[in-house]
């Protein structure tokens, strides 16, 4: 008789709760946003004598973000210079597999400090994700991020990871002693702040790649790992394969920056 008054009081509970409310799985999130991951590369517009174009170039993965048009990645994705001579231009790979689609790109913000960058594509508006504005991430929740760790040598196929957040920790940790800082860790202990320590693999090729809640899909952090390396495990002569992510409320600031320099 228990047994069956709860399982009419869990009927009842669900057949009340609100539709919206209902919490959806995984695979439902993963179809939900995978749409708006894209990858970040370059490509050559112009054929050489033989009559063929150079290969594009892929160089980590983003997510499109606010009208649709705008895409954020890792400063380092983008660093490198481009080869004027070759018209190298900076582009977005959308799409899966042979549907896949190249948008070209402009550059048109960048927060150095957080190895965050905001590119615009032309063309017709993608759908974007919805990034948390101010919330902080704790220890054990759930996330999953969505990318592409070996480029275009499959072709364009998102893979996602599942895993925690192992730790909230800061970007530079104490040296030992002055001789043992680098340049990079000097230049950030200037402007310390915290990423978040994941127990999921964030292959080459996931840099730019953004982490989600679950069963929202909302962005809450982008997945780093040369940057953050640079600084926490300078001291390693062999770096470890932990991943690491820089918090949404960065993004949010990169994209109000760029909205009031318009």
């Amino acid at each position: 008789m228990r047994l069956l008054l709860r399982y009419l009081l869990l009927l009842c509970s669900l057949s009340l709760m609100p539709a919206g409310q209902v919490v959806a799985g995984l695979p439902d999130t993963i179809d939900k946003i995978k749409g708006s991951v894209v990858g970040i590369g370059t490509v050559f517009p112009n054929k050489g004598p033989d009559g063929r174009g150079q290969l594009p170039t892929f160089r980590g993965t983003g997510f499109v973000v606010g009208n649709g048009r705008q895409v954020v990645t890792n400063f380092h994705v983008i660093q490198k210079p481009l080869d004027n001579e070759k018209k190298e231009l900076l582009a977005v790979f959308s799409g899966e597999g042979k549907a896949s689609r190249v948008y070209p790109a402009n550059l048109i913000r960048t927060d150095e400090a957080h190895d965050l960058a905001l590119l615009e594509i032309a063309g017709p508006a993608l759908p974007p994700l919805v990034v948390e504005s101010s919330r902080t991430l704790r220890e054990g929740e759930e996330v999953a991020f969505t990318g592409f760790p070996i480029g275009l040598v499959l072709g364009l196929q998102p893979v996602t990871h599942r895993g925690i957040v192992s730790a909230v920790t800061p970007i530079v940790m104490p040296a030992m002693s002055s001789a043992t800082l680098t340049a990079a860790q000097i230049k950030r202990a200037r402007q310390p702040f915290e990423v978040y320590q994941l127990d999921a693999t964030a292959y080459p090729g996931s840099s730019g790649s953004p982490v989600y809640d679950v069963e929202t899909g909302r962005v809450v952090a982008v997945i780093n790992s040369v940057f953050v390396k640079e600084s926490k495990e300078a001291m390693l002569h062999n770096p470890s394969a932990i991943s690491y992510a820089i918090p949404s409320a960065y993004v949010n600031a990169l994209l109000e920056a760029a909205a009031a320099a318009q």
